[in-house]
């Protein structure tokens, strides 16, 4: 078993017991679940830099990362830095997030948050809405087409923005309609290895149609302007930022280079 069978395997158990603690009519009645959405979308188009900042304390190649600074110190420093977004890591067990990061999140910033997990079950993408979420993550390499055609189908039914995330050639195949945003992840889910080439390898291959974000192991903001030209518009950081002791300062730090040298 890979490391991705294995966080399957486990968010599968999750899942099940999620639902019988907190059904689906629960979660349709929460408060936030009536909520208007914010577009992710419309800020990184409207971005010079198309940072989407991440709040992640672990993961499975890295170990912890960070334990030490509160989510919303970090968050509202993203908000403060001139993000597009903010990515927030709810899986528990692998990377030590939680739903309750993204509640407390969506209390005291007003930008779009990407909920970062394993989406396996259409429940998560109502339980997503439920806990304040904007934009959802839906992995290539654990879902087939039609599970993915039939999850970004609910999720633009509850004014969710949809990212997909893929990894090789193969998975474009899997992009579909309803989709708003296709992600080129360059760690390999299943060694959790980076390659950095693999975003400029796969975007031209990529329909013009679709917003491009590059993901995983960015660091460089020369690397991002090739990236640029390359038809990429968003860039999601976390490990870069979350490694130092005051993320928020080294994200604002990271935005104002970049804005000098694309504005």
């Amino acid at each position: 078993m890979n490391i991705l069978e294995k966080i399957v395997f486990i968010k599968q158990k999750e899942v099940y017991n999620n639902k019988i603690v907190h059904p689906t009519k629960k979660l349709e009645n929460s408060s936030l679940f009536k909520r208007k959405t914010l577009s992710l979308v419309k800020n990184i188009k409207k971005s010079h830099t198309g940072i989407i900042a991440e709040f992640k304390c672990k993961s499975p190649s890295k170990g912890i990362i960070n334990h030490t600074v509160s989510v919303e110190k970090v968050v509202k420093d993203y908000e403060s830095a001139g993000v597009s977004g903010v990515s927030i890591l709810t899986d528990q067990h692998f990377f030590s997030g939680s739903n309750e990061n993204l509640e407390k999140s969506r209390s005291i910033i007003s930008i779009p948050i990407l909920r970062k997990d394993f989406i396996i079950d259409e429940y998560q993408i109502i339980e997503s809405k439920s806990m304040g979420a904007d934009v959802i993550l839906l992995i290539a390499g654990i879902l087939s087409k039609k599970q993915i055609k039939n999850f970004s189908k609910i999720a633009k039914s509850i004014d969710l923005e949809v990212i997909i995330e893929i990894h090789n050639e193969f998975e474009i195949d899997k992009i579909t309609e309803n989709l708003d945003i296709v992600g080129v992840n360059n760690r390999n889910l299943q060694t959790f290895i980076v390659n950095h080439h693999n975003c400029l390898k796969l975007s031209s291959k990529i329909p013009n149609n679709y917003i491009k974000i590059a993901e995983s192991g960015i660091s460089d903001i020369n690397f991002i302007l090739k990236l640029r030209k390359q038809g990429f518009k968003g860039f999601l950081i976390g490990e870069y930022f979350m490694k130092k002791k005051d993320p928020g300062k080294i994200c604002k730090y990271f935005i104002d280079s970049l804005s000098k040298r694309t504005e």
